[in-house]
């Protein structure tokens, strides 16, 4: 099948096919074609160009986007989308005072997920996931990754990855999944971690390897979770089995897991709300994407990642929501985005670079997603009629999409 979209008033995120991520003041350079046409067949990217050379008879569907923007779908690396149930009592107490960290001694946090998920069953678990994706989906996600950890036992942790495989079946979107046993220690080994890393590493990577689950392998590494030592031990665990390491670091200290996650080539560093010196050097050396999570800290109330650091030390960035039932109860990556240029003081082609291409490089599809390139995936974002681009972030509160196509099909 064919789709033709045409007077387009500007194609955003024009690139070549080589160019896998964007880092420092390239950040802040957005390709762009203005009065364009845009081709999709057989569900990629056919070709595009200016209007005046706009094909003038062929068997296609026309979408006519006058006064409209397309740039590429957002690519959300970091999410928690399979869960069970909510959380909203925790956000009353963290209203009426108590701290992120005071409300996970009280039995809160993860532990109150993984209660909740071990006693929802797998076609429950289901339907409410489903229903999480159609919406990010309807507000222009077009690939994302689901990690495990609201389990914290070994058929839980897989149940999880079993239904975001499922999602991934039924849905026209891209899934990349991650085993996150590492999340917490279950309270069944209260006082016994190095018990539940034995199980995490020699009973849950192996299963979740065998089966086929997860590409990645991920890691809390933060005081009162995981240690430095942990993370390694963990990282190397889902390495001998072939997961990719990705980790959770630096949300509210910094102790060195950044430097661990470099050391196992980590794909990606998430969080980083807390960051020093000596992990921007660490990071100038690597392949590994620095990934911020604006929308947590807007929930919880802790500093934002600082994004114009990075950028500055010619690191590239990425964007992602974190959507969790704890810390981001949010898929919006609209909002993301226009948090990272009101809090972090990223311009909006920085931040859609972030939310795009580099966010396609942090979940390993920046080759089939991200971009406008011929023969990535056809997967797009059409704007109502707006003024200009940095008028997305700026009209924060307004649901500026008017279509999302995914594979070449309108949602």
């Amino acid at each position: 099948m064919k789709l033709l979209l045409t007077n387009i008033k500007e194609l955003l995120q024009i690139r070549d096919s080589t160019i896998q991520k964007v880092s420092g003041s390239d950040m802040s350079h957005l390709p762009s074609l203005k009065n364009a046409w845009l081709l999709f067949e057989d569900e990629v990217i056919s070709d595009f160009g200016n209007m005046d050379s706009c094909p003038k008879a062929m068997d296609s569907q026309k979408i006519d986007c006058t006064g409209k923007m397309v740039l590429p779908t957002w690519c959300d690396s970091h999410t928690h989308l399979v869960y069970a149930g909510n959380r909203e009592q925790e956000f009353v107490d963290r209203i009426n005072g108590l701290s992120y960290q005071e409300i996970a001694v009280k039995g809160g946090g993860i532990l109150n997920s993984a209660k909740k998920l071990q006693a929802t069953s797998e076609e429950d678990l289901y339907k409410q996931s489903a229903k999480r994706l159609e919406e990010v989906m309807a507000l222009g996600t077009g690939a994302l990754e689901i990690k495990s950890g609201y389990g914290l036992t070994t058929e839980a942790e897989l149940k999880m990855l079993r239904v975001a495989k499922q999602l991934e079946k039924q849905y026209p979107i891209t899934i990349k999944t991650t085993f996150l046993g590492a999340h917490a220690v279950p309270a069944a080994y209260k006082d016994n971690k190095d018990g539940y890393l034995d199980l995490v590493c020699d009973e849950m990577i192996p299963k979740v390897a065998d089966e086929g689950l997860a590409t990645y392998v991920d890691i809390f590494c933060e005081e009162g979770y995981f240690t430095v030592a942990d993370t390694h031990r963990v990282l190397a665990a889902g390495k001998k089995h072939g997961l990719i390491p990705k980790i959770h670091v630096n949300q509210f200290h910094a102790i060195g897991g950044v430097a661990a996650g470099v050391e196992h080539h980590a794909l990606s560093v998430d969080h980083l709300e807390v960051l020093t010196p000596e992990d921007i050097e660490v990071l100038k050396e690597s392949d590994t994407m620095p990934v911020a999570l604006p929308s947590c800290s807007f929930f919880l109330g802790i500093p934002y990642t600082p994004g114009r650091e990075l950028i500055n030390a010619n690191l590239p960035l990425a964007l992602a929501t974190d959507y969790n039932p704890g810390s981001t109860p949010s898929g919006n990556m609209n909002f993301v985005v226009a948090t990272a240029c009101i809090k972090m003081r990223l311009t909006p082609e920085e931040a859609i670079n972030a939310a795009t291409i580099n966010g396609a490089y942090a979940m390993g599809i920046s080759s089939t997603h991200g971009s406008i390139t011929q023969g990535k995936s056809a997967n797009v974002i059409i704007t109502k009629d707006i003024p200009s681009i940095g008028y997305l972030p700026y009209a924060f509160g307004s649901n500026l999409i008017d279509k999302v196509i995914i594979n070449g099909t309108c949602l």
